[in-house]
């Protein structure tokens, strides 16, 4: 099941590329159209995985320490598991040390049509604590439970924590599906990097879940408009005032039901508020990994949007008021470009886009179907309005994992509120990729995006 997995991570590492997509240049980088007893537990999934370890495990480890080292300025004095040469240190856990500890009590399960997103959880949770001591623990499936956490733990006063989000999908032939999740876990090791915590293996923690998820399937809605959201969750732990990275740390993994981001089914288009008076992120900064601080951060600039009569923020940098992302997505622009020429168009990763799965996604489906240009460039406030004004804007949206895509229809900026006609237009390339990633997810498409629970 995940041998395709194994290989393309295999490649990254050979490469070495960039866990996502490489970043793109200065200059635009464009494609022309184109609660029982603890047992020891066996994984069911054993058979998908080969015996043999990748040379992944080999090299992760020390080429993400060496940028860790890069990175960090202060607080890293201490080595990386993994950099000691003792044998004692665990580089990694393994799915194969999963203890599965069964809850004795199992909750009701929800009306797929009655979820509130993040509000239900499942029966069960994945916990694999870290310590510089002695390296991994053994993973652990257990009773989904409250946190024993000490009050000086590092994540509560440094915001020394990232997370990952994702889902699972129950196809129309009652399949479970994941969504590229080796993306996902490509990100979170690097987000981990960057927030000094351990590094660990991508497959191994994959497999992990993809357990989890199986425990837990019952779970999974039995609708094409709902999903089980995964959420792994990686803090500091170390009970210490002091500003460092810490020496002891918990992965987790918590799952919860979710219904269709459009309760009514369809397209419900957003307004925007554009004010460079908040920046979420910002050169050499955190916003290309999901780290839970970018998202405390924005929650002021998110209430004075509804103050303002819009529902999202549309986040601006720099003087020239680039265009970056929208809310919690990253951005699309349909239009025809200055040179007359049909184009999709989104900002470039060039470290403060968050590298979207989503994103990605849409990128690569669109240079596949080459009916249009396909752009990474800077988009600002300017090119936007004088755009509107020549009537060369089809359609603008979001993209996310919550939502797919989400299209948007006002902005307000400097006073004034710029229409955006992308409802006026269908919205047909949102509608189309909406349409094609839910029946990727769904099953509806057979695609080597997909990894299937057997």
């Amino acid at each position: 099941m995940l041998h395709r997995l194994r290989s393309s991570l295999r490649r990254r590492v050979l490469a070495g590329g960039s866990p996502i997509v490489p970043l793109s240049p200065a200059t635009p980088n464009c494609s022309p159209g184109l609660s029982g007893p603890a047992v020891r537990h066996e994984s069911p999934l054993c058979h998908v995985f080969p015996r043999a370890r990748s040379f992944v495990m080999a090299c992760l480890p020390r080429a993400t320490a060496t940028l860790a080292r890069q990175d960090c300025s202060n607080g890293c004095s201490a080595p990386f598991a993994g950099e000691r040469g003792s044998e004692e240190v665990a580089e990694t856990f393994r799915a194969k040390d999963l203890i599965i500890t069964p809850a004795t009590v199992l909750k009701e399960k929800p009306d797929p049509d009655s979820l509130v997103f993040g509000a239900t959880f499942t029966d069960h949770m994945l916990t694999v604590e870290w310590s510089s001591a002695s390296g991994w623990e053994k993973p652990h499936i257990k009773p989904f439970e409250n946190l024993p956490i000490h009050p000086a733990a590092s994540v509560l006063h440094y915001a020394v924590e990232l997370f990952e989000g994702l889902k699972a999908f129950r196809g129309v032939d009652n399949k479970i599906r994941l969504f590229r999740p080796d993306l996902n876990m490509d990100r979170m090791c690097r987000s981990a990097v960057r927030t000094t915590l351990p590094v660990f293996d991508k497959e191994e923690l994959l497999e992990c879940i993809l357990q989890l998820i199986q425990i837990d399937q019952e779970w999974v809605p039995y609708s094409t408009s709902a999903s089980l959201y995964i959420r792994p969750t990686f803090i500091g732990t170390e009970p210490s005032l002091g500003v460092k990275k810490p020496s002891k740390a918990l992965l987790f993994v918590i799952l919860s039901p979710v219904g269709p981001y459009f309760s009514s089914g369809s397209f419900t288009p957003v307004s925007l508020w554009a004010n460079p008076k908040y920046i979420r992120a910002w050169k050499g900064g955190t916003g290309d990994c999901k780290m839970g601080g970018n998202y405390g951060a924005s929650l002021l600039a998110q209430c004075e949007a509804m103050e303002n009569g819009c529902q999202q923020v549309l986040w601006l940098y720099g003087k020239d008021n680039q265009i970056t992302e929208v809310g919690t997505m990253n951005l699309f622009l349909y239009w025809v470009n200055e040179d007359g020429e049909e184009e999709l168009a989104t900002p470039p990763l060039d470290g403060i886009i968050l590298p979207g799965v989503t994103r990605q996604s849409i990128l690569e489906l669109a240079q596949q179907w080459g009916e249009f240009k396909v752009c990474e460039r800077h988009l600002t406030m300017d090119d936007l309005a004088t755009a509107l004004e020549g009537n060369r804007v089809k359609e603008m949206f979001g993209s996310g994992t919550a939502c797919v895509v989400c299209p948007v229809s006002d902005i307000l900026y400097q006073g004034q509120m710029l229409h955006i006609p992308t409802m006026e237009n269908g919205p047909k390339l949102a509608s189309r990729i909406l349409g094609k990633l839910t029946d990727i997810q769904y099953g509806r498409v057979e695609s080597d995006w997909t990894i299937e629970l057997p």
